[in-house]
């Protein structure tokens, strides 16, 4: 097919045309989509190898979303004028766009899949990550590729109580609710939202309004699957034999492997997995075919059994109840000379935060596409070494999984933050995972709240979260959730579904599943158990170790004094070449931002100095009249008076005769060069010039 011969579909999209061109570019690609929605494109590209990779035991599924500065019109800051490695806000839009996609790819499918997402055009108006999201799933279901989709994605925004489906980004900026919902033909199968506060019941009532919209772009995408879709490819499985499971029950009946994985601790129920295996390895010595399995086919017995155990007798592997949240501790000021810090322990899972306070210089320029998102003032960082599941790794910076849940932490905190004006400093928060088994993130988003109020953020209202976890049986209405799910209830378990909030509503919510979709009780259900479990962990928990923000910012903070000038006054106090505002930084020992409305922070350790440094700047700004009494330093010395600096560039002069109350004949009888003195504003004289008198002026 050539360029000029292809097929176009187009579909109205929240008020908008969503076109998708198929057969135009990327022939050989097994599938690609050239997604147009407004003035957004992007090219959507799915590939596989022929053959399954040896020795996985996984899904090779990779997702990249790609970011050309070109779409915006701008050239690649810094010396490489090239893209360089993924963007943030690329790392998680490529996650969002994997999360829903790969629980619909076969189980037993070990081809190497890669699914490219390039934008290309960006308007203001319409979403490129929305777009992606699209065009990778139709990009996949148009190709051979087996898949069980196709899904769809749609945005809901939530502006003066209205639902605002697909937002714009300038919509988005003052919205109280940011969520994306993938779905399936009949159910959910992906939920992520950052919102101010929203009541559950309003957010399940945004799921499903988006949830309807995406059944809207499922018809469209079987219309053009319908046309232009290729037959799926068939496939090698990589499915363990089922003669294999039937010889490992033999040696280990579903009994004792109850009694294996039934252990409160993570390490003895390894212990005795790595016994079995050993067991299993010797038993089957002389069958060669099957020694390479033993690893997967446990592996898979284990999930039977703890599901088993889960669906039909409500037995966890560590002896909880369904509801029960693990024991848990907290703690503040574990670290001394920060800023802020916090200890959350639940379980064998235990974070530790540090908040850091800095000026407003200090926030994280961004470089994106998005032209409404230039700063980010809350930074939240999470970091997971291999020591904290007991493994040993070298340490190669943080993943996609890092920079996912410290993103999600982020999110969680961001409505209870308060404003510039209220407090104007930049914040970094760092989550440091001591110990890890199960949703690290959610005690993140704990200790992060904790170590903020610790270091005297003045929150609105405090914030935690804890995950849900699901496991099905072969009806709808056969289910089992779990509060604060461990590691082990995760990887056996069908969903992990996190919410984050205060007592008032939801701040954020990421939820990953591995089967097709949750119906709506199911939803429903997990957003109830989870605030349940949340208030509980705040009021058990967090609140005896801190209640409240701290009335004041720590010893070893640096201290602000925020100030509004007149935006015209500005150059007056930087100063030709930054000479002016030079000075005061270097007299004062301080640090000064100034923005363009004319908001000024001085930023310092010294309160005494910070004082200065505001005196300075109100004189600079200050235009002289009569009345007036400034401070200043003799700077200079004439014949006919002094000239007296009031500021760094603000000086004024004092005639002789102005200066003692009797006759002098020298100013030099009088002043001497850096002589400290008050002075009094006489207001303009016949010349239009603005003097000032010493001995005029009243005492201190």
């Amino acid at each position: 097919m050539s360029s000029t011969d292809f097929k176009s579909f187009t579909m109205d999209l929240a008020g908008r045309t969503l076109r998708v061109d198929v057969g135009r570019v990327a022939a050989q690609a097994n599938g690609a989509a050239f997604m147009h929605y407004g003035d957004t494109v992007v090219l959507s590209t799915a590939t596989a190898s022929e053959k399954p990779r040896d020795g996985v035991d996984f899904f090779p599924l990779s997702v990249e979303y790609e970011e050309k500065m070109y779409a915006v019109g701008k050239i690649p800051g810094g010396f490489n004028k090239r893209e360089g490695k993924a963007s943030e806000n690329a790392i998680l839009t490529s996650r969002v766009i994997d999360r829903p996609m790969r629980p619909l790819f076969p189980k037993d499918y070990r081809n190497d899949v890669t699914i490219n997402n390039m934008v290309m055009s960006v308007d203001p108006a319409c979403s490129p990550e929305l777009t992606a999201m699209l065009g990778s799933a139709i990009s996949v279901a148009l190709s051979d590729i087996p898949f069980d989709g196709p899904c769809a994605t749609t945005q809901v925004g939530l502006i003066d109580g209205e639902f605002v489906i697909n937002p714009s980004g300038a919509q988005n900026l003052v919205s109280d609710l940011k969520l994306t919902v993938a779905s399936t033909r009949d159910k959910v199968i992906m939920i992520e939202a950052g919102a101010n506060e929203i009541p559950e019941d309003k957010m399940i009532e945004a799921i499903y309004k988006a949830h309807e919209v995406n059944q809207q772009i499922i018809a469209f995408i079987d219309k053009i699957v319908a046309e232009c879709g290729k037959p799926k490819h068939e496939y090698t499985s990589c499915a363990i034999p089922e003669e294999l499971f039937a010889a490992i029950k033999e040696v280990v009946p579903p009994a004792e492997m109850e009694v294996v994985m039934f252990a409160e601790e993570k390490q003895l129920r390894e212990d005795r997995i790595r016994q079995l295996k050993d067991k299993l390895a010797e038993t089957f010595a002389d069958k060669d075919e099957w020694l390479g399995l033993i690893d997967e086919a446990v592996y898979q017995y284990e999930k039977k059994t703890v599901r088993k155990m889960i669906l039909k007798d409500h037995k966890r592997p560590d002896g909880r109840e369904i509801t029960q949240i693990r024991p848990l501790a907290a703690e503040v000021d574990i670290i001394p000379r920060v800023h802020g810090s916090s200890m959350f322990t639940r379980g064998q899972t235990q974070i530790c935060d540090v908040v850091t306070l800095a000026p407003l210089s200090e926030v994280q320029k961004i470089d994106g596409l998005d032209e409404n998102v230039l700063s980010k003032r809350y930074m939240h960082h999470y970091n997971f070494p291999a020591y904290s599941v007991g493994e040993t790794k070298v340490s190669r910076g943080p993943g996609r999984r890092e920079i996912g849940h410290g993103a999600l932490a982020e999110r969680a905190l961001l409505p209870v933050l308060p404003s510039v004006d209220e407090f104007p400093y930049a914040i970094r928060a760092v989550s440091e995972t001591f110990e890890s088994n199960g949703s690290t993130s959610m005690a993140s988003t704990c200790a992060s709240c904790m170590s903020l109020m610790a270091a005297g953020v003045p929150i609105k209202r405090m914030v935690a979260g804890i995950s849900c976890g699901l496991v099905t049986g072969d009806t709808d209405d056969d289910f089992v959730l779990l509060t604060d799910i461990q590691g082990l209830e995760d990887f056996f378990g069908d969903m992990d579904f996190k919410v984050t909030g205060t007592t008032k509503g939801i701040t954020a919510i990421q939820m990953d599943i591995k089967i097709h979709g949750l119906t709506r009780p199911i939803v429903e259900g997990a957003i109830a158990r989870c605030r349940e479990a949340r208030l509980f962990i705040m009021d058990t928990c967090m609140k005896p170790a801190i209640a409240e923000p701290r009335k004041t910012v720590g010893e070893f903070a640096p201290k602000i004094i925020s100030m509004n000038i007149d935006p015209a006054k500005i150059g007056d106090v930087v100063g030709q070449r930054g000479k002016t505002i030079n000075a005061i930084i270097d007299e004062c020992g301080v640090k000064i931002d100034i923005n363009d409305e004319g908001m000024v922070s001085i930023c310092g350790l010294d309160k005494d100095g910070m004082a200065q440094a505001e005196k300075y700047i109100k004189t600079i700004v200050t235009d002289f009249e009569e009345g007036q009494i400034f401070e200043g330093k003799v700077v200079s010395i004439k014949d006919f008076g002094a000239f007296i600096e009031f500021a760094p560039g603000k000086e004024g002069m004092v005639h002789i005769s102005k200066i003692a109350k009797e006759r002098i004949n020298h100013v030099e009888d009088v002043l001497t060069l850096g002589d400290k003195v008050r002075c009094i504003c006489l207001g303009k004289d016949k010349m239009g010039r603005i003097s000032f008198s010493i001995k005029d002026c009243p005492e201190a």
